[in-house]
């Protein structure tokens, strides 16, 4: 076996592996970018521990096809850049989204992308980027969890201060 076809086989295995422990990846487009965006860029990927990466689009292919995903086919068509949402998987999305709204660029844009096996459109990314994070959403449930005990404490609280007569 010839040196680059094993060079291969080990980069599909690796984007297989991303690809298995990603949360979510995000499939973007990229054309036009200036070096200084695409520094920015990365640097927010990393704040939000996203993997980013220009990754060939026929080893990704490849590394689909053994997870048994064929339907992303037509998006790995030129010039393609992966974001791997390891922890969080709003983040990628998110980070994209504010990027493209806050630099009010158009040289980066969501071709599709992946949770689990399930293949998303753009569409379906942009309403992932909306979602608020995990730990706003951990908030919410414990919020929503502590209300109606807290409002029990406070008629409880008030019945027995009017029996007293405390009023």
């Amino acid at each position: 076996m010839s040196k680059n076809l094993e060079n291969k086989k080990q980069v599909v295995a690796d984007i297989l592996e991303k690809l298995q422990k990603a949360q979510s990846v995000v499939i973007v487009h990229y054309s036009g970018i200036t070096v200084e965006n695409v520094t920015k860029l990365r640097n927010q990927f990393r704040e939000n521990g996203v993997e980013y990466c220009v990754l060939k689009n026929t080893l990704v292919k490849r590394a689909l096809h053994e997870m048994g995903i064929t339907g992303l086919d037509e998006h790995l068509e030129g010039p393609s850049a992966f974001a791997f949402g390891m922890n969080d998987p709003v983040a990628p999305a998110k980070v994209v989204y504010d990027f493209v709204e806050k630099n009010k660029t158009d040289c980066i844009s969501v071709k599709a992308g992946l949770m689990g096996t399930e293949i998303m459109d753009e569409k379906a990314v942009k309403a992932l980027s909306l979602l608020p994070s995990r730990e706003v959403l951990l908030a919410r449930l414990v919020g929503s969890l502590k209300a109606p005990i807290s409002n029990l404490v406070y008629a409880l609280e008030a019945l027995r201060k009017k029996q007293a007569g405390e009023e």
